[in-house]
C-alpha cells in the first residue's frame, strides 16, 4: 500500500487533495491522507470582513469532512510537530504517521521581519483568531472611547495597519466602514473626527504588483476617505502605545495591526532544508525537495528556486502550485517525466470597502461600483458550499438593511485599560 499524506488544509492542500483524489482514489493500492491543525478550510479572502463585523466568521469556514463528502481520502485533524525525511515520518502532536510521498502544504504565519515589540504588542491578522480577535479588540476599544475625555479619544481610537499589500488595504478600507457606518451613529460620544486610520508602508508605493494607475485609484480613494497612507515608511519599533518608524518619529496609536508580509510555517525552521529569508522551503521546478524528491511543497509555506514571479503569496499562486505538486507526484508514481511550475496571475482584485474596488482581468482595468459588484461576484463564486454561498450573501444583504453587530465575543487580552481596572481575584479562605 502507497500512502500519500498531504500537510495542510489550505487552498493549498485542499487543492492538492482533490487532485489526488480524482485521479488516484479508486487504486486499491493508494491510501490519501489529510492532516491539518484546523477541520475546516478558511476562505481568507473575506477576513476583512469578519474584522468590520459584516460578515459572521462561520460563514466563511467549511468543516473538511463537509468537503470531503463520499470521497475516499481519510482526513486527521491534528499538530505537525516535526518531519523525519531520511525515515519518512510524520511526527504529530498525538502520534507518528508514516508516508511514501509527502507534499508540504502547511501555509505560512504573519512575518515581523525581527522588528523590536511587534510580536508583543501588535495584533496579528493571518487566520480567523486573528480576525475575531481583532473585530472584538476594536469594539472594546471603541466602548472606552465613548466615554474617554477628547483629548484621550483621538489616541485610543488610532488604527496604525502596518503592510500597504493585498490584506493591509483591504482590511483599512473595511475598519473605515466599519467606524464610519456603525460606529458613529450609534456611540453619542465618538465624532466623525475622532478616529484616526494609518496604514503604512515601507515601500514607495501600496499594492505592489497592481497596475499603476489602479494603484492610485486606491491611493486616492483611501486618502479622500481620511486614511492616512504613508509610503517610504519604515517600521523600527511597536510599542503599546505608538509606532516608531525610520527617522525617530513616533507615531502615538490606540491599535497596532501587522499586516506586514508571510514567513514560513515554524515546523519549517526546524527542519533540515534549504530556506530563504522569510523561512520559506526552496523547492525546485518540479515543486519537490532537492534532497528528497518524494517531498513536494506548495502555498505560503515553499518558494520555488530562481523563479520568484511563481512565489507569490496569493491564493491563485498557492492553488497552480498544489495541482503541479499533486500532478508531479502521480507523474512519479507512475514512471513518467515530471512539469515545470509555469504561473502568472490572471487578474488582481482588491476591495476598497463598500462600492469600490480596483480589479485587473486578462489585461482589462476597472475600478469603482462597478469593480466592487465584480469582486462581490467573484468572492461570492469561489465560496466552497452553496450554503456558504447563501450564508454571506445573505450577509451583505442584511447589512444593508440592519446594522452591524458589535457584541463583544471575547474578552480582549491586549486592552491596557481592561488590565489596569481588573481586581485581582480574591484567594480562597
Amino acid at each position: 500500500m502507497t500512502r500519500l499524506v498531504v500537510l495542510g488544509g489550505g487552498f493549498a492542500g485542499m487543492e492538492a487533495i482533490r487532485v489526488l483524489e480524482r485521479r488516484l482514489g479508486r487504486r486499491p493500492d493508494v491510501e490519501i491522507w489529510l492532516v491539518s491543525a484546523t477541520n475546516y478550510l478558511l476562505f481568507t479572502p473575506l477576513l476583512p470582513q469578519v474584522a468590520s463585523s459584516l460578515v459572521e466568521p462561520r460563514h466563511i469556514v467549511q468543516p473538511i469532512r463537509d468537503i470531503r463528502g463520499a470521497r475516499r481520502f481519510r482526513f486527521r485533524r491534528d499538530e505537525v510537530v516535526d518531519i523525519d525525511f531520511v525515515g519518512r515520518r510524520v511526527l504529530l502532536a498525538e502520534g507518528v504517521m508514516d508516508y511514501d510521498r509527502l507534499v508540504l502544504a502547511l501555509g505560512g504565519t504573519t512575518a515581523t521581519f525581527g522588528i523590536p515589540g511587534a510580536g508583543e504588542h501588535a495584533v496579528p491578522y493571518k487566520g480567523l483568531e486573528d480576525a475575531i480577535g481583532l473585530r472584538d479588540h476594536l469594539i472594546d476599544l471603541v466602548e472606552h472611547a465613548d466615554h474617554t475625555a477628547s483629548e484621550a479619544r483621538r489616541r485610543l481610537l488610532t488604527v496604525c495597519v502596518v503592510g500597504g499589500g493585498y490584506t493591509g488595504v483591504e482590511l483599512v478600507a473595511e475598519l473605515d466602514d466599519f467606524f464610519h457606518d456603525y460606529v458613529i451613529p450609534r456611540y453619542r460620544g465618538i465624532g466623525e473626527h475622532d478616529y484616526r486610520l494609518l496604514l503604512l508602508e515601507a515601500g514607495g508605493e501600496i499594492l505592489r504588483g497592481v497596475h499603476p494607475t489602479l494603484a492610485a485609484h486606491a491611493h486616492r480613494k483611501l486618502r479622500r476617505e481620511g486614511i492616512e497612507v504613508r509610503t517610504n515608511t519604515r517600521v523600527t519599533r511597536v510599542r503599546a502605545d505608538a509606532v516608531e518608524v525610520a527617522g525617530g518619529e513616533s507615531l502615538p496609536v490606540g491599535l497596532t495591526v501587522w499586516a506586514g508580509g508571510v514567513t514560513g510555517h515554524p515546523v519549517l525552521a526546524q527542519l533540515p532544508v534549504d530556506r530563504d529569508r522569510q523561512g520559506r522551503i526552496i523547492v525546485t521546478r518540479q515543486l519537490r525537495l532537492a534532497r528528497h524528491p518524494e517531498v513536494y511543497g506548495a502555498g505560503d509555506a515553499v518558494v520555488v528556486r530562481d523563479k520568484p514571479e511563481v512565489s507569490i503569496p496569493i491564493v491563485p499562486a498557492a492553488l497552480a502550485q498544489a495541482r503541479l505538486a499533486a500532478g508531479n507526484l502521480i507523474a512519479d508514481l507512475e514512471g513518467r517525466r515530471l512539469a515545470d511550475i509555469d504561473f502568472a496571475p490572471r487578474g488582481m482584485l482588491v476591495s476598497l470597502g463598500e462600492r469600490d474596488a480596483v480589479v485587473e482581468l486578462m489585461g482589462a482595468r476597472f475600478s469603482g461600483h462597478l469593480a466592487w459588484l465584480f469582486w462581490n461576484a467573484v468572492h461570492l463564486y469561489k465560496l466552497v458550499g452553496l450554503r456558504k454561498q447563501i450564508q454571506v450573501a445573505l450577509d451583505w444583504s442584511l447589512a444593508q438593511i440592519f446594522p452591524r453587530d458589535s457584541a463583544i465575543i471575547r474578552h480582549p487580552s491586549r486592552c491596557p485599560i481592561c488590565a489596569r481596572l481588573r481586581r485581582p481575584e480574591r484567594s480562597a479562605a
